[in-house]
């Protein structure tokens, strides 16, 4: 077990920490190797318990509380994984990271995840460049835990560990066991073996196979950044996935993300509405010339399309 710090005093810690310090001058003029190194081990373990002192004991009795308090502390902010190191004041504090993220639901990224989505277009952080994140790098994108997500971890490990599928196919499998829910790139990226690829795999997912992934940057501002949702079990037809993501964005800002036929709009979804999400809908359609433009598009709810279509074969 790790060694729990002994004190809570940053400032006694300190003059500890100086007093074996000035005692180390000795040691440096002479003695074996041996002889330094142990007298170096309490120094070792009072600077650990003066970052832990940090954090006093009545906000964050653990490593882990002290942990997410700081990540808490500093939201949309890079963290280098020492920081972590420091207020943790233990060896395994990745670890602790991890549980915060797996068992807790806590949306943190690490820098290889935020640089993969990065190089999609999908995390849209103004004033983070997740570019110069290193691998124990994190960021806490989101102030609030996440209760399913310890379940979804669960399905996220039977579907990582399957053979002779791809990772598309992995990835297309775990959202849509969580159809409608929202995943982050932390749970993809594991779904794939952490295969650097899975981000781009996203994309085709919601650009050449026309299923509905979208994202903060891709159609569903009020999602949190590193944030996926397959909203429908629906693919779209072959000349609606043709439709660039810029020119989505476009159509359904300037349409407010809402229906231009019946004005819903993602806050009124519940599970008794059969309107689940937006469409774009061609005005004239792309079997007769019609083209992939904002000024031939519209947003229309999933049943409003539906109702179109029917009146126009009718």
């Amino acid at each position: 077990m790790p060694r729990r710090p002994t004190g809570n005093d940053p400032e006694a810690i300190r003059k500890q920490l100086m007093e074996l310090l000035r005692g180390f001058e000795k040691h440096l003029q002479g003695g074996d190797l041996r002889e330094k190194v142990l007298a170096l081990v309490p120094c070792h373990r009072l600077l650990r318990d003066l970052g832990c002192s940090l954090i006093p004991k009545q906000d964050a009795a653990s490593a882990r509380d002290r942990i997410l308090t700081y990540l808490r502390k500093y939201p949309f902010t890079i963290i280098a994984g020492e920081e972590l190191a420091v207020v943790s004041g233990i060896s395994e504090w990745a670890r602790r990271v991890r549980e915060l993220r797996v068992q807790f639901g806590w949306p943190i990224l690490s820098g290889m995840t935020a640089r993969e989505m990065a190089d999609e277009g999908e995390f849209p952080l103004e004033g983070v460049d997740v570019s110069k994140m290193k691998v124990d790098d994190y960021i806490l994108v989101a102030k609030q835990e996440d209760r399913d997500a310890a379940h979804r971890w669960h399905i996220a490990n039977v579907i990582r560990r399957k053979k002779g599928i791809g990772v598309r196919e992995k990835i297309l499998e775990y959202m849509k066991e969580n159809v409608g829910k929202p995943v982050t790139g932390e749970e993809l990226r594991y779904v794939a073996n952490d295969k650097k690829e899975w981000a781009r795999r996203v994309r085709e997912l919601r650009t050449e196979q026309g299923w509905t992934v979208l994202t903060k940057q891709t159609g569903r501002p009020d999602l949190s950044v590193g944030v996926y949702v397959l909203e429908s079990l629906r693919q779209l037809p072959q000349h609606d996935r043709n439709i660039p993501d810029d020119v989505r964005v476009e159509v359904l800002t300037r349409d407010k993300h809402r229906c231009t036929k019946c004005g819903w709009h993602h806050a009124m979804a519940n599970p008794s509405d059969p309107r689940h999400h937006l469409e774009l809908h061609h005005s004239k359609h792309h079997v007769k010339g019609g083209e992939n433009t904002a000024e031939n598009l519209k947003t229309v709810c999933n049943v409003c399309h539906d109702k179109v279509h029917r009146e126009e074969r009718d």
